[in-house]
């Protein structure tokens, strides 16, 4: 009998919470550790002996898989050294827009790989076939959300902070500068960005729109335009949009949990290198 593949997962929100259990179901699995910022969050919840305390004591589980499903920065701190011990998967994909940490990692994966799960990025496959072949030419990834289910900071904060009764686009323009703005909100555009990987960060448009009367739905629009004149509007163009149900208030739609977990059973068996999964 093949061994079970042994998951990390760092990071105990409700993504975290939801993917510890799925693992901890499955027969082809089974947790090394799970560690969150805050240790009594997890006491109690999970048996003892698969808490770790201390992330840099990592190496001692003997992952297969390290899955962050934490924040950015835990992929700039430990991101290069999980790569050293074990496959990663970025759930916060928003971290490689610091282009000196994204050429980090993929020097970083020369003998396991890093996978980027797509999120509620729909038809990821299809659109890094054409980056590869090179005949994609634009793409812009538009997501609508209620006011207070988008975590910002800069001048977004502010400008969101005064929406009241309808929708107001707080930004339109590169992924890149939106980012470290909204670095829980966009991750769909993050992986868009690097499935797009002849465009990237600077090259893939990335729009957010408050919106008050969107009470029941996250909302992802995504366009591709790819062989043709874009200009003379005779360029191959595909439209797709996806309706994610959540209530006010959360950052992360349903559905996006079991599109996770999804992408966790992928990250597998693909070589080194930077797979979306």
């Amino acid at each position: 009998m093949p061994s079970k593949r042994r998951i990390g997962v760092v990071g105990y929100g409700h993504l975290g919470q939801y993917l510890v259990d799925w693992v901890l179901g499955r027969d082809d699995m089974e947790l090394a550790f799970v560690w969150n910022r805050t240790i009594s969050a997890i006491e109690g919840k999970v048996d003892r002996k698969y808490i770790l305390e201390d992330l840099a004591f990592f190496p001692a589980r003997n992952a297969d898989l390290i899955v962050e499903v934490a924040h950015p920065v835990i992929t700039e701190e430990f991101g290069p050294k999980f790569l050293q011990a074990a496959d990663f998967m970025v759930g916060s994909p928003t971290a490689l827009a610091k282009q000196e940490l994204e050429d980090s990692l993929c020097v970083a994966a020369k003998d396991h790989g890093l996978y980027i799960p797509s999120g509620a990025f729909w038809g990821g496959d299809d659109i890094q076939k054409m980056a590869d072949r090179g005949t994609l030419q634009a793409l812009k990834v538009t997501m609508t959300k209620h006011p207070i289910s988008f975590k910002l900071s800069g001048d977004l904060k502010a400008k969101n902070e005064q929406v009241s009764d309808k929708p107001v686009t707080l930004y339109d323009g590169p992924v890149r500068a939106l980012c470290p703005l909204a670095p829980n909100n966009v991750n769909t555009m993050a992986a868009a960005s690097i499935a797009a990987h002849n465009l990237g960060f600077d090259r893939v448009q990335g729009c957010i729109v408050s919106d008050p009367g969107l009470t029941d739905w996250h909302i992802v629009e995504i366009d591709a335009w790819g062989p043709g004149n874009i200009e003379e509007g005779t360029a191959f163009h595909v439209h797709t949009v996806r309706k994610n149900p959540a209530k006010v208030g959360n950052v992360t739609g349903s559905a996006t949990y079991a599109s996770f977990a999804s992408s966790l059973k992928r990250a597998f068996g693909q070589g080194p290198g930077v797979h979306l999964c």
